[in-house]
């Protein structure tokens, strides 16, 4: 088999992975069905997107030393693994108990995915293409996330067979994807750099601490900060915008559940045409857009009662939102160029804000019983990313 043909199947099973990423979105429609069935409260029912995210900040340093020992195809492919066995729980019962075990077990799964896969891609792709192929790589994950809702409600309405399981025929359609994903990375030939086993490598405990003296350093700080706003914004609307719909406008929870879909269609759109236009435009004044979108669609979901109004909010913040990880991202990484490597495991545990945003929001829900109050809170991390707009450089 030629070089041609086995980049091309390398490709192929890489971008198969992304999609298995864009499992982990699930959460937010599922956490609904939960509560829904469960008669959960809202701080009970944001737990479960929030558990996901926690295991970010456990796992991300661990997963850069575990692809040094074992390699990044192979961090991959337990990732995989962890993935597939979180999503067969929920197949046998859809206790309380069991849906943290999975959802924790689906965070655990994601993290070691994130660390792992985009330098996966780097070993795949070469040169000026690798940037090109991570943006079609989130192209491929958002797929999977907007296309979880509809299965989900398919599956409750019987629009496909459930097997009996309802909306919970979600989780053995992704399964077997999980599975294929699994296979064809495993009989797919990659060639990676040499493992550094031989080398001396600072413990777990040493590369923790290196990180989190990077705290130090005000824009990292800033920076972390900025991505705990931007994932605590994207897994709050994930998870409330149904929410929203079933309040203001009396939706049935299979009817509120385009919601979530709406959201990460405009996100998918962001990415693409953010690539285009900061081709042509600094990176500053496309920041500072971006927030504005995203403060108008804050506007419009604490305030809005009309369909039109709800829907274009929910669009706005998708495409507001969806820029926001790699400038800051990219930002963080220039500042400190000689320890980029603890700077990225600083920005992956950032994810934890999924953790803190949808706790924050079920207990302002609870307590003020209205879903506008989680509307609020996210409004503070739009506030906080309004002032990140001066530490965007303009190129």
């Amino acid at each position: 088999m030629d070089n041609k043909k086995v980049n091309a199947l390398a490709l192929s099973s890489v971008m198969l992975c992304f999609f298995a990423m864009g499992f982990v979105d699930l959460v937010g429609i599922a956490s609904n069905y939960v509560k829904h069935d469960l008669g959960l409260s809202d701080s009970m029912a944001n737990s479960l997107p929030g558990l996901v995210f926690f295991w970010f900040l456990i796992f991300s340093v661990p997963t850069g030393v575990l692809m040094n020992k074992i390699g990044r195809k192979k961090t991959v492919l337990l990732s995989l693994v962890v993935t597939v066995f979180s999503l067969l729980l929920p197949i046998f019962s859809e206790n309380f108990y069991v849906m943290l075990i999975s959802f924790s077990l689906l965070g655990i799964g994601n993290a070691l995915m994130q660390t792992s896969l985009n330098p996966l891609v780097s070993t795949v792709v070469q040169g000026g293409h690798l940037a090109s192929t991570l943006t079609f790589g989130q192209f491929i994950k958002a797929i999977a996330s907007f296309m979880a809702p509809y299965i989900a409600m398919w599956g409750s309405v019987n629009d496909i067979p459930n097997f009996g399981l309802g909306w919970r025929v979600l989780f053995p359609i992704y399964m077997i994807i999980g599975i294929a994903a699994s296979l064809f990375l495993l009989s797919t030939p990659i060639e990676e750099p040499e493992l550094k086993e031989h080398r001396q490598l600072p413990s777990v405990g040493h590369q923790f601490i290196a990180c989190f003296k990077l705290l130090g350093t005000p824009i990292v700080l800033l920076s972390f900060i900025g991505i705990m706003c931007h994932v605590g914004i994207d897994v709050g609307t994930n998870t409330t915008a149904p929410k929203i719909l079933m309040e203001r406008l009396s939706m049935t929870l299979d009817e509120a559940a385009f919601a979530t879909s709406l959201y990460f269609i405009f996100r998918t759109i962001g990415c693409f045409t953010g690539t285009i236009i900061l081709r042509v435009l600094n990176n500053r004044l496309f920041f500072a857009i971006s927030i504005l979108f995203m403060a108008l669609s804050m506007c419009g979901l604490f305030f809005g009662h009309e369909k039109w109004i709800l829907y274009t909010s929910i669009a706005l913040v998708g495409y507001g939102n969806s820029n926001v990880f790699s400038l800051v991202f990219a930002q963080a990484l220039k500042s400190e160029p000689e320890k980029q490597n603890e700077v990225s495991g600083l920005m992956i545990m950032g994810l934890f804000g999924g953790t803190v945003f949808p706790m924050v929001m079920g207990w302002a829900t609870d307590a003020a019983h209205t879903v506008a109050a989680a509307v609020a809170v996210m409004a503070v991390g739009v506030v906080y990313l309004a002032t990140y707009i001066g530490k965007i450089k303009e190129n």
